[in-house]
Formats: C-alpha cells, structure tokens, sequence
C-alpha cells in the first residue's frame, strides 16, 4: 500500500506544480518563440502517458529506495530532472531553428526542481501516511 500512495502523492504533487508553471510561464515562453509550431488544442494522450511514466520512473528509481531505506531523494531526483528535461530541451536547441536558449534553461532548470521537489514531497508525505 506505501507504493501507491508515494505513486500517487509523487504524481499528484508533480501535476499540480507542473499546470501551475505551463501555464504562467512556459506556455508564454514557448509562445513566444515556436508559437505557429504550437498544437491548438494540446494532444493530451501523449502527455498522460508522459506523466504516468515518467513519475513511474522517479518512483522506481529513486523515491521507493529512499522510502525504504532513507536513502537520499532530493540530489538524485534533481539530477534525473536535469537530464531528462534536459535531453529534451539540448535535443530540441539543436535540430530546430526557432529554439530559443531561454526555453532551454527554463524548461531544463524547472525539470530538475519540479523532480527533485516532487519526490521529497511525496517521500515525506507517505512516511507522514504510513509512519
């Protein structure tokens, strides 16, 4: 039971914060700069599976250890922030034209604390849940 409630706590925390910044700060960023390549409206299918995954993964690799065993949460999670939000962003900067350097850093820094942040959040309130 611990497992989905970190799962759920992880993903609830993640999409909160994640909505609150597309849509005051990277929605405008991104308009800005790639606007016309913009989908109107967004395809949520791939974002849903996105989501799942990826708190999936922040689960799997780095919060159950760190519920189980108390090892470290915010570094990791940091890190595997950094280069997934990463990968995406230096990938992105390199084969499209109208990529803006300030998309990168944006997006690259908010990936790291939104993961980083996330998953302490959820280690903390489900120790705080199941003791």
């Amino acid at each position: 039971m611990p497992a989905l409630t970190l799962y759920a706590l992880t993903a609830l925390v993640f999409l909160i914060l994640d909505a609150l910044m597309l849509s005051f700060v990277m929605k405008p960023l991104f308009t800005r700069h790639i606007g016309p390549l913009m989908a109107d409206p967004i395809r949520i299918a791939p974002a849903v599976v996105f989501y799942l995954a990826y708190v999936a993964g922040l689960v799997w690799l780095i919060s159950a250890a760190a519920l189980r065993d108390g090892t470290p949460v915010v570094l990791p999670a940091l890190v595997l922030g950094l280069m997934a939000y990463g990968t995406y962003e230096f990938t992105s900067w390199t084969i499209l034209r109208d990529w803006h350097p300030a998309m990168v850093i944006t997006d690259t820094l908010w990936g790291g604390v939104l993961t980083a942040f996330s998953a302490w959040a959820g280690v903390t309130l489900t120790r705080m849940i199941h003791g």
